[in-house]
């Protein structure tokens, strides 16, 4: 990604190119979709839910925390993920407010 001009953004702009950009792999899909079927946390067996290797697996987890989409602890002893629903909220009311039909003819362009 090439640099970002220093105050030609919003920090909300910021901080959900971040959080797009962890979303922009399939295999971190799947991960979410693994994680919104739960209702608690998930420990240890997401790996082989997902079908990943436990290394490539940590690499996702750890974009997806650091984006602030999942929350949990990633160490190798015990590791429990759950969905951070207030951050992925902040995601959905983006993407509601860009597609809003009232404001905008999306349909009709192009």
């Amino acid at each position: 990604m090439g640099a970002i001009k220093t105050g030609a953004y919003t920090e909300v702009q910021e901080t959900l190119a971040v959080k797009a950009k962890a979303l922009g792999h399939p295999a971190r899909i799947s991960i979410l979709q693994e994680l919104g079927k739960q209702q608690n946390c998930q420990c240890g067996q997401l790996a082989g839910t997902v079908g990943l290797a436990q290394s490539t697996m940590s690499q996702h987890l750890k974009e997806l925390k650091n984006a602030g989409i999942i929350k949990g602890s990633i160490d190798e002893a015990r590791a429990c993920y759950c969905l951070s629903t207030e951050n992925l909220k902040e995601l959905i009311t983006f993407l509601n407010q860009i597609t809003n039909a009232e404001n905008q003819q999306i349909d009709n362009c192009c």
